[in-house]
C-alpha cells in the first residue's frame, strides 16, 4: 500500500495529512481503510490533519468518545443493566504504542494471568523462571508466556517462554516430547502457561540453563466451581451480530420479520435486553472494492440509517452497541465505544460501549466481544475453522485470553492494562464476526455466535464463504436456556 493512494483518500475528502500523521497511518495493516476511519471521526473536520489528531483517535479521547454509562429508558419498567467497571476501554486509553507501552502490556497480561494459574487447585505458587533452573532434584512450577512454538526436526516440540523478569535470566526453553499427551496441546505464542516438571542440567558448560521437561502443562482455565445457578429473573436478552448497514446484501425483509416478532413477543416474552456485539454497519473502505458492494456510500448516513431501525424496536428494550472491525472506530482492540458524532440519532434507550466489554445484566455477567481474533486463531492453529466458532470461544476461554497472538490480523493497542485477557468468568459469552451461528455450555458458560444480517457478498464468494444469517440468539437470564429464532424461515 503506497503513501500515494492514502493522500488520495485524504484528499477526496478534502484533507491534507501532515508528515507525521502519514507515517502513524502507514503503519497500520491497513492504511487506506484507517484513514477513511480516522478522517471520518474528526468532527472538526479540519483541512490540515496533525499526528495530534491521529493520537487523539487511538486513545479514544475522553471528550469526544466516552459514552454514558447509564441512560433513561423510555418506560418505567426496573431494568438493570450497567457496564462493569474497569472492563470498558471508552476514555481510558493511554497509550502511544512506544516500547514502554508494549512492555508494560504484556507484564500486565503475564500478571493477571499468572495470579488465575496459581489458583488453581492442581498448580499453586510458581518460582521465577532465574530461581529454578538451577534447581535439578525436585518438581518445580514456573509460569511463563510462549514467544515461540516450533517443532524441531525429529517432530517434537520447543517453546520459548519468558516470565516478567525483564533479564536475560528469565527465560527458558522448554521441550514437549511428540510422545508427551501434551504435544497436540492447543499452544499458541504469547499465551501465558503454567509448567510443571524439571529442569535438565546443562550440557554445555558454557550455559547455566537446560531445558525444561514438563510433565504438565496448565493452561489458566475455568475452575470447576463456576457453574450457572438458576435465578428467579424471568427476562431474557437477545443478540443481533454483524448487522452490516449499508451493505447492498442487508437482510431488510428478514430484518423487519424480526422486528415484527419483538413487537409481537418482546413484552410477553420479557424480551427486555438486546446487545449488538460489534459490525452494526458495513463501514467505508475495510476491503478491497468494497464501494461496489455498498447500498450507504457516507459512514455517517450508515449510522444514521441504523438508529432509524432501531427505533422500530419496542421501547421497553435496552440496547448496548459495541464496535467491530467494520465500524468507525480505531482498529486496535481494546476499541473504545464509538464516537458521540456518529450517535447522535439514536434513542436514549441504546448504551455505547467499547470492544470488549463485561456487562452486568440483572444478575448475570456478560461479556461481549466481536471476535476479529478468530481470524488469528484459525490461521494459526489447524485444529481450528471458521465453522466452529464455538471451538475458538472455547480455547479463548481455556487461555482466559481473546486474542492472545500479537502481530498477526487482529491489531493490539498495548493499554497498561490487558483489557482482551479474561480475568472475569462470564455466565454468558457472545462474539459475532464470522456470520455464522452457534451455541453451547461449557463449565457453566453459555457460549453463542450471533449470526449475521447481511447475504452472501460477492467479496465473501470469491473467498468461498457462505455466511448463516437471520438468526436472533435468546438467552433466558434465570435458566440459561438458549432459543435459537430463526428468522430466514416464513
Amino acid at each position: 500500500m503506497s503513501k500515494t493512494e492514502v493522500l488520495t483518500a485524504a484528499a477526496r475528502r478534502n484533507m491534507f495529512l501532515s508528515p507525521e500523521a502519514l507515517d502513524m497511518i502507514m503503519s497500520n495493516t491497513d492504511p487506506v481503510g484507517f484513514t477513511n476511519t480516522v478522517l471520518s471521526a474528526l468532527s472538526n473536520n479540519p483541512i490540515f490533519v496533525t499526528k495530534e489528531d491521529v493520537i487523539s483517535f487511538l486513545q479514544g479521547d475522553k471528550k469526544i468518545s466516552e459514552s454514558p454509562k447509564t441512560f433513561d429508558p423510555h418506560n418505567k419498567k426496573n431494568l438493570d443493566l450497567k457496564i462493569v467497571d474497569g472492563t470498558d476501554i471508552t476514555g481510558n486509553s493511554l497509550c502511544v504504542g512506544n516500547v514502554d507501552d508494549f512492555t508494560r502490556y504484556f507484564q500486565s497480561r503475564y500478571q493477571i494471568l499468572k495470579k488465575i494459574i496459581e489458583r488453581r487447585s492442581d498448580f499453586g505458587p510458581s518460582k521465577k523462571i532465574k530461581d529454578a533452573y538451577s534447581i535439578y532434584d525436585r518438581e518445580i512450577r514456573i509460569v511463563g508466556i510462549v514467544s515461540e512454538r516450533r517443532i524441531t526436526a525429529n517432530g517434537h516440540m520447543m517453546l520459548s517462554i519468558e516470565d516478567d523478569g525483564g533479564d536475560r535470566e528469565s527465560n527458558c526453553m522448554v521441550f514437549v516430547s511428540k510422545d508427551s499427551p501434551h504435544f497436540n496441546d492447543i499452544i499458541t505464542n504469547d499465551m501465558v502457561l503454567g509448567f510443571k516438571g524439571k529442569f535438565t542440567k546443562p550440557r554445555d558448560g558454557n550455559s547455566k540453563k537446560g531445558l525444561f521437561i514438563p510433565d504438565d502443562i496448565i493452561k489458566p482455565g475455568v475452575p470447576q466451581s463456576h457453574q450457572w445457578k438458576d435465578s428467579d429473573s424471568q427476562s431474557v436478552v437477545a443478540f443481533l451480530s454483524d448487522v452490516h448497514i449499508g451493505s447492498k446484501t442487508f437482510l431488510e425483509n428478514n430484518w423487519q420479520r424480526m422486528i415484527r416478532y419483538l413487537k409481537e413477543n418482546s413484552e410477553k416474552m420479557q424480551i427486555n435486553y438486546i446487545i449488538f456485539p460489534g459490525d452494526v454497519v458495513d463501514g467505508i473502505g475495510i476491503f478491497p472494492g468494497q464501494e461496489e458492494e455498498l447500498d450507504v456510500l457516507d459512514i455517517y448516513d450508515q449510522y444514521t440509517k441504523l438508529a432509524e431501525y432501531l427505533k422500530d424496536i419496542p421501547d421497553h428494550i435496552q440496547m448496548v452497541i459495541h464496535p467491530g472491525n467494520h465500524d468507525a472506530c480505531r482498529p486496535a482492540e481494546p476499541q473504545p465505544a464509538l464516537n458521540k458524532v456518529f450517535i447522535e440519532s439514536f434513542d436514549s434507550n441504546v448504551l455505547m460501549s467499547g470492544n470488549p466489554v463485561y456487562i452486568k445484566v440483572e444478575d448475570r455477567t456478560i461479556l461481549t466481544y466481536h471476535g476479529r481474533s478468530i481470524d488469528d486463531w484459525v490461521s494459526g492453529v489447524q485444529q481450528l475453522t471458521y465453522n466452529d466458532p464455538l471451538r475458538v470461544m472455547k480455547e479463548m476461554t481455556d487461555a482466559r485470553h481473546l486474542a492472545p497472538i500479537y502481530g498477526q490480523k487482529t491489531a493490539l493497542a498495548p493499554e497498561r492494562r490487558d483489557y482482551l485477557a479474561m480475568d472475569i468468568l462470564p455466565d454468558i459469552f457472545v462474539s459475532g464476526h464470522v456470520h455464522g451461528y452457534g451455541y453451547m455450555e461449557y463449565k457453566g458458560i453459555r457460549m453463542i455466535n450471533a449470526s449475521t444480517w447481511q447475504d452472501q457478498t460477492d467479496y465473501q464468494k470469491q473467498h468461498n464463504f457462505n455466511p448463516i444469517p437471520g438468526i436472533m440468539p435468546l438467552v433466558h437470564l434465570g435458566t440459561g436456556s438458549v432459543t435459537m429464532k430463526n428468522f430466514m424461515k416464513n
